[in-house]
């Protein structure tokens, strides 16, 4: 335990980095009844033989289906395959880090309490965030890349589209490295969510008047309510669970602090195991969705031809795609302009461009529709002329991509303006052929899930330590209890279940870190309130100091490239 005078001390000082680092990450060694337990020398060295043999497994299954979908590709040079696996080395490392900060706080509690031996928590929670990234449906993932500007999708493959990954992707790492440094459970989601509006902002700044789109403000909005109320409920129902867990289970072991190197009860460890294990799984279904659709952006703008569209879309569900299409073609029929030569005058040369300046505007105007019907009705022929999406000429492929990319979004954003109208009937064929496009667009390969489970594993492996000590010992005024620790992680995994749902990227960070805190509170032991100032400062910091260095980034990169 930390002597009074000492954290009172501690909670006295300045906000500055070199206090941080004293404040939130002691240069002591962890008292004896705070140490994580120690396993048999041949327990422990099999956990890491598994974790590393995974490990090992994982990397060769990527490697051997990366080549795979490469090996058809011709490129006129090396070059595009360099930018390729530079890019992807950063986006990894993205969720290298990420490891650091939400997947340390998964295996934060069964670590302090003694309930599972470091290296096989690792190991376990691993699994189960590959379990989570498996089966999750790249709604967060793309959700997230909604806010982007959506030229720089359609572009991704050019200069400025290299600027905005590389930028945004940098931006979010050198954060994160710097908030882990000092033991800041800091959020990875609201990293990646500020260094993205940091992009673009200055994409349009640097391209003035000319009509560019910058940060989507409405998607945004949407996001920054997730993680904004996702802590508050986290602190809420985690105080609440703590109270009702102490009205039903009248165990006063469940609520002391863990004893020096020896595991809880039996009933006690399995009931912090199965939260850990929930939360695991919840992260990766949520949090591991970000570098997913990062990547997917990456193997787009690089190889298009392998990636611009779902080649899993088996011939059968491509005759359903083109009936799909020719369907929404017949419905948008029914809101074009009555006078046959009023609907001629408001069809555009260029349909596509046309759409898309309602993505970016989301002003509606007499022409939008009839382009919005023109595009579907070449969507439909494109794909209808090539029997199946994988044998879409590699000529047209990335046209065909963004054809339905901008005439998705132009659908989306109907639907949610409820502009025009619909009838539900109509409404339903459009949304049909909207999730049709969707699945043929916004789709994730099984190994891209592999990396991205790999990297999250190898960084909670190397960085859990600072944020297993942050969450047990320097939230509250006393140590993290069995009970605590098994509200919190209850609460964080129904609430990031239940924002995986939706398709609405929280932080793992924020609702645990809040979640112990509330059950601090609702314990009567007291918050530490220089960690949660610390905590707080953090927080409040980490939009406006990942915008400012995503913009300055896309700015020099913009320039290099």
């Amino acid at each position: 335990m930390i002597h009074g005078a000492a954290r009172e001390a501690n909670q006295s000082e300045l906000i500055c980095p070199s206090s941080l680092k004293r404040t939130v990450m002691p240069d002591l060694p962890l008292p004896p009844a705070t140490r994580p337990l120690r396993a048999q020398p041949r327990r422990r060295h099999f956990a890491i033989v598994l974790f590393f043999a995974i490990i090992a497994i994982g990397t060769l299954y990527v490697l051997d289906h990366l080549f795979l979908d490469l090996h058809a590709v011709r490129e006129s040079s090396a070059l595009p395959f360099v930018l390729l696996g530079l890019a992807l080395l950063i986006a990894l490392g993205f969720e290298f880090v990420n490891g650091f900060h939400d997947t340390a706080n998964a295996v934060a509690t069964v670590i302090y309490t003694n309930s599972l031996e470091p290296h096989v928590a690792v190991a376990w929670s691993g699994a189960w965030n590959f379990l989570g990234v498996l089966v999750s449906s790249g709604a967060v993932a793309f959700g997230i890349l909604q806010l982007l500007p959506v030229e720089l999708i359609l572009q991704v493959g050019s200069s400025a589209g290299f600027a905005m990954v590389f930028a945004l992707l940098i931006a979010a790492i050198v954060w994160n490295l710097g908030t882990w440094y000092f033991g800041l459970p800091s959020s990875s989601s609201h990293t990646l969510v500020g260094s993205i509006i940091g992009v673009g902002i200055m994409n349009q700044w640097i391209s003035g008047p000319s009509g560019t789109s910058g940060v989507d403000w409405a998607q945004a909005a949407g996001v920054g309510k997730a993680l904004l109320f996702s802590p508050v409920v986290g602190f809420v129902l985690s105080a609440l669970v703590l109270l009702a867990l102490k009205f039903a289970v009248r165990a006063p072991r469940l609520y002391r602090e863990p004893e020096a190197a020896k595991p809880p009860p039996f009933w006690i460890r399995v009931l912090l195991i199965c939260t850990c294990t929930g939360v695991s799984f919840a992260h990766g279904s949520n949090d591991g969705q970000k570098g997913m659709g990062l990547i997917m952006l990456i193997l787009i703008g690089v190889v298009p031809t392998a990636y611009a569209l779902n080649k899993a879309v088996t011939p059968e569900q491509t005759e359903a795609f083109v009936a799909s299409a020719r369907a929404a073609s017949l419905t948008l029929t029914h809101y074009a302009p009555p006078d046959p030569a009023a609907a001629l005058v408001a069809a555009p040369a260029d349909p596509r461009a046309e759409v898309e300046k309602y993505v970016r505007t989301r002003q509606l105007q007499p022409q939008t529709l009839p382009a919005l019907r023109a595009l579907t009705d070449t969507i439909g022929d494109q794909v209808s002329l090539s029997g199946s999406l994988a044998k879409v000429p590699e000529v047209i492929v990335d046209n065909v991509r963004n054809n339905m990319y901008v005439a998705s979004e132009a659908i989306r954003l109907m639907e949610k303006a409820h502009a025009p109208t619909f009838a539900p009937a109509d409404a339903a064929v459009l949304d049909d052929f909207r999730k049709q496009m969707d699945h043929a667009t916004k789709f994730i390969p099984t190994w891209v899930k592999v990396a991205v489970a790999i990297a999250l594993g190898l960084g909670t492996m190397v960085g859990w330590k600072r944020i297993v000590v942050t969450v047990g010992e320097k939230i509250g005024k006393q140590h993290l209890t069995y009970g605590q620790g098994a509200s919190a992680e209850a609460v964080a995994m129904l609430t990031i279940g239940m924002a995986d749902v939706y398709g609405l990227p929280v932080s793992t960070t924020h609702v645990l870190a809040s979640g112990v805190a509330g059950t601090m509170a609702a314990n009567g032991s007291g918050l530490q309130w220089s960690t949660i100032r610390n905590l707080a400062l953090a927080w409040v910091l980490t939009l406006p100091a990942s915008i400012a260095l995503a913009a300055a980034l896309y700015w020099v990169f913009r320039q290099i490239f």
